[in-house]
């Protein structure tokens, strides 16, 4: 008896020690919404150094339940993540040194970058890992001087919004006119060209060749029309730019606006756009094509060997307009091209023992501020200068919400229920009560 005592004794304290070195969970919610996303993990595990988290809340217990909850699932991937709760309200000295001027906000520091948040949110939590542990600065550079768009106006057709969510990501944006600075910053990230008004010059044109041989990145914005000069870099790319403008009835009933509207909702298989999910619209676009050619013979430093993806492709309803957009507007076989068109190429290839990514869009229009909150434009633009920089990890991160919290009955369905519990369940209760009690008066 003795003996099995101590035994059983000890099992219980193997089982206790076990139960707190060892965790195991199971999140069986139909969208996983209990869990850290992919694209949280992978940030996490590129993270080399301690994260500590500052929480700013007043004594309210759901805030800080709510707190301690999301940086349990961080520290699940990475012990060394450190939480700290702090009340205002006792410590007002502490919250102002720390620049907190709401309750719950949340102090990140990491590898002596710090940040403040106001939504302690995966979404938000996520993204802020992602700017402080980015080594350097990684310049997104715009291309000015010919009537480009700008990363910082906030007129319709420029780009202030979308300009906004990439600094919120902890990229850098400025513009650069080759006339001024001859060439392009060695810590440039990524080259934007969004549909230049005026003719480049030969020599800005040969920079720009001589940045994209050299290994740099590339997303090029091109509107219907001339290319400006650019006609070069189409070819050493291997592109080649339809004419005309993309139209598509299709959307147009969709949209109820004009022909060259260009609903897509079906994307490519590409890492880009496989996880997009609303549908994105082109106001007007132009379509391209990759023949995967290379550079002029003599230039063995620009050529190609590209691997090219098609992202973006319309309906085979669509067709390229190769005459003015007036009125009704037809197709004319032999002049237009008929659809499926595609109106988005991404070019990726080895470089110097790294990967060199290059965009290429049929619309510059649909970044604008007029249009950037349209379906998921916003994402796609994102996604694009993600993964031109190489930050794939960061690129989908979902707004997951409970999706099976409300049940929708038929009118069928509820008049049954209603039937059950009101009539059918309280006769047969009263049926079993009768019975019972007829049973024992005649004992």
């Amino acid at each position: 008896n003795l003996s099995f005592i101590v035994l059983f004794i000890a099992v219980i304290a193997l089982l206790m020690w076990l139960s707190r070195t060892y965790h195991v969970q199971f999140d069986w919610t139909r969208n996983a919404r209990n869990s850290l996303s992919p694209a949280s993990i992978a940030v996490l595990k590129k993270l080399d150094r301690p994260v500590q988290l500052t929480a700013y809340v007043s004594d309210r217990r759901n805030m800080q339940a709510g707190i301690r909850d999301l940086a349990a699932r961080y520290q699940r991937i990475k012990p060394d993540l450190k939480l700290d709760i702090v009340n205002p309200d006792t410590d007002p000295t502490r919250a102002r040194a720390a620049g907190i001027q709401f309750d719950g906000e949340v102090v990140l520091e990491y590898g002596g970058n710090k940040e403040n948040l106001t939504q302690f949110t995966e979404r938000e939590l996520t993204n802020a890992l992602a700017r402080v542990a980015r080594s350097a600065e990684q310049w997104v550079v715009f291309l000015s001087g010919h009537g480009e768009r700008k990363p910082d106006s906030q007129a319709n057709h420029d780009f202030g919004v979308w300009g906004a969510q990439m600094q919120k990501r902890g990229l850098k944006t400025r513009s650069l006119s080759l006339t001024e600075s001859p060439q392009i910053p060695q810590n440039t990230a990524v080259l934007v060209i969004a549909d230049p008004q005026v003719r480049l010059l030969a020599g800005e044109v040969k920079q720009i060749e001589k940045f994209v041989a050299q290994g740099g990145n590339l997303l090029w914005l091109i509107e219907p029309g001339n290319l400006r000069g650019l006609e070069p870099l189409a070819e050493s790319l291997g592109l080649e730019i339809g004419p005309g403008t993309i139209i598509d009835p299709n959307s147009q009933i969709i949209t109820g606006a004009e022909p060259t509207v260009i609903v897509v909702g079906k994307y490519s298989g590409h890492r880009i756009v496989q996880n997009l999910g609303p549908a994105t619209l082109f106001p007007s676009a132009v379509p391209l094509k990759h023949t995967g050619g290379d550079a002029p013979a003599g230039n063995d430093a620009n050529k190609s060997n590209w691997q090219s993806a098609v992202l973006l492709e319309t309906l085979p309803s669509a067709w390229s307009e190769s005459g003015a957009v007036k009125g009704a507007v037809r197709f004319d076989a032999g002049k237009d091209l008929r659809g499926p068109l595609s109106l988005g190429v991404a070019l990726s290839r080895e470089r110097e023992k790294r990967e060199q990514h290059i965009a290429v869009i049929g619309d510059a229009d649909f970044l604008s501020n007029t249009f950037l909150g349209n379906g998921a434009n916003l994402d796609l633009g994102m996604n694009l200068i993600n993964w031109i920089v190489s930050d794939e990890a960061y690129i989908d991160m979902p707004n997951r919400q409970a999706i099976d919290a409300t049940l929708n009955l038929s009118q069928r369905a509820q008049t049954i229920i209603a039937l059950g519990f009101f009539i059918v369940l309280p006769l047969f209760l009263l049926t079993t009560g009768i019975v019972i009690w007829w049973r024992r008066r005649r004992r």
